[in-house]
């Protein structure tokens, strides 16, 4: 008889130390910053809210920051999840049209900065493994380099599709016209609908992977 597959837990123990760390502060630090570029331009409801911090434990979602990514993990599909939403109240903003496409736009471009500050050590770390640092604990923060790499990539990618509620669809909702953007945010009722149908056909993946692909390669 052939031999039953069972969960290695050891594996996933490791695994879920890897990614951890990344997965918390890409997602909590994209949070933060819209936040950060709101404040800057007029609205200070995020700062109110206590959530211009670093503290992981205001930004916790629990499905999409622990449960989620933990998941996706343990079924070694790739990982994204997300924070509960930085609160922006979007008409104190100043200008508030390009204020919105700021505000929209903070998280993704955070994400890919943090990609490349990561690839960049990364390099630094790879060139230390056999150094002063050693394999003990070289080896580990370069696949936690790794990981925060890909990522920072998958959710900057992810957040730019022109879909509503996530950001990307907000930058659309900023560049078009007055009228257009009413009628393209009235969309916004069916976005977790219009999302999950995407997801579930596949056609996300589509669009994502070569992207995501080929920022990897870039830096990586």
């Amino acid at each position: 008889m052939p031999e039953s597959s069972s969960f290695d837990v050891s594996n996933f123990i490791v695994q879920l130390s890897i990614w951890a760390v990344p997965i918390v502060f890409a997602i909590i630090l994209h949070e933060v910053m819209h936040g950060f570029v709101a404040r800057m331009l007029g609205d200070d409801t995020a700062e109110r809210a206590g959530r211009l911090t670093l503290n992981p434990i205001p930004h916790i979602d629990p499905m999409g920051t622990i449960i989620l990514p933990a998941l996706l993990l343990l079924f070694h599909m790739p990982v994204f999840g997300w924070a509960r939403p930085v609160p922006v109240d979007f008409r104190r903003l100043n200008p508030r049209r390009a204020g919105m496409l700021a505000v929209a736009a903070a998280g993704p471009l955070t994400n890919l900065a943090l990609a490349v500050l990561s690839a960049v050590a990364l390099r630094v770390a790879v060139a230390h493994l056999a150094g002063l640092w050693g394999e003990r604990i070289g080896l580990p923060l370069a696949l936690m380099l790794k990981a925060s790499v890909i990522i920072n990539i998958v959710l900057a990618v992810f957040n730019l599709l022109p879909l509503l509620p996530l950001d990307g669809g907000r930058v659309v909702a900023a560049l078009l016209p007055p009228q257009l953007a009413r009628r393209f945010a009235g969309l916004e009722r069916y976005g977790l609908l219009i999302l999950l149908l995407l997801l579930y056909t596949g056609s996300i993946s589509a669009v994502m992977d070569p992207i995501i692909n080929a920022i990897a390669r870039v830096l990586l």
